[in-house]
């Protein structure tokens, strides 16, 4: 009879695993994480998702969630690399839910700005034009995982102010 050791690497994710561990059901978006084709769009149309219920909190409200979403997220995120054992592990995507939310917070409540922004998010976010590449690299841990997103939630909404300047 063999006993086997008990294994460091975390169990075979799947959504009845999540639904068991709440921080790493809000980690992995409500399970968009899991998708096994680029997890972080998936994230980020879940999150896209969520705004038609965002847009109707008065704008103060609107930045203090996005405020307590990110405080809240450096500590969600640091606990599912905890527990995956990795850096920014790809299922990891409560980051796009912020920076996407910060890319929109100040476009007009309509799904054609709110798809602009969507692109122009997945496009910093994949391509991690500087400076956002190199914190990706330089800066570790949850405030790592989540701050390379705001970054590229910042180029996005800075890309759509200068759009709403011009039409």
């Amino acid at each position: 009879m063999t006993t086997e050791l008990p294994s460091s690497r975390p169990p075979s994710l799947t959504f009845a695993v999540l639904l068991k561990d709440p921080v790493l059901l809000l980690a992995f978006g409500f399970g968009s994480g899991l998708s096994p084709k680029a997890p972080g769009t998936a994230g980020s149309l879940v999150a896209l998702l969520c705004m038609p219920l965002l847009t109707m909190l008065p704008g103060w409200c609107y930045w203090l969630l996005l405020l307590l979403a990110f405080w809240v997220g450096t500590a969600i995120c640091s606990y599912a690399n905890r527990h995956l054992g990795g850096h920014d592990h790809q299922g990891i995507v409560w980051d796009e839910f912020v920076g996407l939310w910060l890319a929109l917070a100040s476009v007009p409540a309509v799904w054609s700005w709110w798809l602009t922004g969507f692109l122009l998010f997945r496009c910093f976010d994949i391509l991690k034009p500087w400076p956002i590449g190199l914190v990706d690299k330089k800066v570790a841990g949850g405030f790592g995982i989540m701050v390379d997103d705001l970054l590229a939630g910042v180029g996005a909404w800075a890309v759509m102010a200068v759009i709403m300047l011009i039409v």
